[in-house]
């Protein structure tokens, strides 16, 4: 079974300042996210050892993500850039995301023997 630790940022005056300095530059990423593509929502989930990640989804179906080290960290980052965060990534909020030909091909490459990208 994988192992669900999450990251202890600790009460370590120098691990906290790391923290909160992760976090505003996670916030200044989805900032500009958010102002290229007409605003910006997200979801922050937890993937293992290796942290948080926050799936931003632009006002124009165009969409990212950033993994932050942990989820602490991610949710402070998405709370400084001021976006609506989702609990779950389905429903309208999916629905918003709009792929292009790249994404088409790639997937079907990968899944079906499509066209390939490179």
């Amino acid at each position: 079974m994988a192992d669900t630790k999450q990251v202890d940022e600790g009460t370590d005056p120098k691990q906290l300042a790391r923290g909160e300095r992760r976090a505003t530059r996670l916030a200044r990423q989805i900032s500009a996210f958010s102002t290229a593509h007409g605003g910006a929502e997200g979801q922050v989930a937890y993937i293992g050892e290796r942290g948080a990640r926050i799936v931003l989804v632009g006002a124009d179906g165009g969409w990212g993500d950033l993994v932050a080290p942990s989820r602490a960290i991610a949710e402070q980052a998405v709370e400084k850039a001021g976006i609506t965060v989702h609990e779950a990534f389905d429903g309208e909020f999916a629905a918003k995301v709009r792929t292009g030909p790249y994404e088409w091909t790639r997937m079907a490459g990968i899944q079906v023997g499509g066209p390939s990208n490179g």
